[in-house]
């Protein structure tokens, strides 16, 4: 049998990123949100790591993928919503 639930008031927590591509091998991550994120860090497929710390709304991070297969490579940044705990993580490819 069905049962009806009751909505979840919690609102949506959009993601805070916007990739843009001046050109191939460098995209531009930014904070699109209106919040800081803590602790952000950006994987790579090809096994790289990096550790960006706290990223403020409208601030810019230039991820460099000169020595990637463009082709072949997916990013992941994983971060904290500043002042939950909660951590989230958000992929893309080029």
């Amino acid at each position: 049998m069905l049962h009806l639930r009751e909505p979840d008031p919690t609102p949506a927590y959009r993601v805070p990123w916007r990739v843009e591509r001046p050109n191939e091998t460098h995209p531009l991550i930014v904070n699109d949100g209106d919040a800081p994120v803590d602790f952000v860090r950006v994987f790579r497929s090809d096994g790289t790591t990096e550790q960006w710390g706290r990223l403020h709304p409208g601030e810019t991070i230039d991820l460099c993928l000169c020595d990637t297969d463009l082709d072949a490579v997916v990013v992941t940044v994983c971060w904290f919503r500043s002042g939950t705990g909660v951590e989230y993580a958000w992929r893309f490819v080029m």
